[in-house]
């Protein structure tokens, strides 16, 4: 997890440092500066960030230091996975930069904003993954050394490099696909970008319709009236998923996941496909 443990160091060393002024002691108080020292300013912004080439998928040794079998978060328990292969994930992707530049990240490493690597909640690291803009075909492979994002609905945090080389810097935020690459694996020739890039948000999935005509119906008579009914067969059986959508944006899909569960429907999530 990323921390900034030098800022409440330099905190609480002021701190104490003016309770002592004020109290006026008599014996001078042995205050120890902060062991971190501020973090430097990212150096400015390389012209050629567009040809910064991507990592080659290598095999490495788990790191020690940010793998562990679990973690907490915010109140919530992240289990950390055995392995990255097989791994593909549709969803969120956001980039963190200059306030995170030289901090270590969760294996122990400094972050580097203009490298190409990223953070993810349940990944061993290090692992590297090709991360797919679906809103314009546009891919990149990174290199994972770090835990987050922990912000709902997002599944990867990008450096500045890659999140440019994305072209999702301004927006922030993209819908993407993550697919996990076994060492000296080439990426894989980008999807498709979709027909359009409007997401959906999934509030429940059923087995029966009837269920999902019920839920559909609780959607619709708490004003939710863009609301229906998808009918899929997954693994030879009929599935019943309750969507809402289509939603424009992500930061439209935030909002309109954030009124879902105030109206009391907690399974709202980002509907992957």
């Amino acid at each position: 997890m990323r921390t900034r443990a030098w800022r409440s160091s330099t905190a609480n060393w002021l701190a104490l440092t003016l309770a002592s002024v004020l109290a006026g002691c008599s014996a001078p108080s042995v205050i120890q500066p902060p062991k971190h020292p501020p973090l430097p300013p990212p150096s400015p912004i390389p012209a050629d960030i567009a040809n910064i080439p991507d990592p080659v998928p290598r095999a490495e040794p788990k790191s020690a230091r940010g793998n562990p079998a679990f973690y907490d978060v915010l109140g919530k328990r992240y289990f950390v996975m055995d392995s990255a292969e097989g791994y593909v994930e549709r969803g969120v992707a956001s980039w963190y930069g200059p306030g995170f530049h030289a901090a270590s990240t969760s294996n122990g490493e400094r972050y580097d904003m203009y490298a190409m690597s990223g953070a993810h909640k349940t990944l061993p690291l290090p692992a590297y993954v090709q991360v797919t803009n679906l809103s314009n075909g546009k891919s990149v492979v990174v290199r994972l050394n770090d835990r987050g994002p922990f912000k709902e609905g997002r599944i990867i945090d990008l450096s500045y490099t890659a999140a440019a080389k994305l072209d999702m810097i301004k927006a922030g935020t993209a819908f993407v696909e993550v697919r996990a690459l076994t060492p000296m694996e080439k990426a894989s020739p980008p999807p498709a970008p979709p027909a359009t890039s409007e997401l959906y948000i999934q509030a429940g999935a059923f087995a029966t319709e009837a269920n999902a005509t019920k839920l559909l119906g609780q959607l619709h008579s708490k004003g939710v009236d863009n609301a229906f009914v998808r009918q899929d067969q997954v693994e030879g059986k009929t599935l019943y998923r309750v969507r809402v959508g289509p939603i424009p944006s992500v930061n439209q899909f935030d909002k309109v996941v954030q009124r879902l569960r105030m109206l009391g429907f907690p399974d709202a999530r980002l509907a992957a496909n």
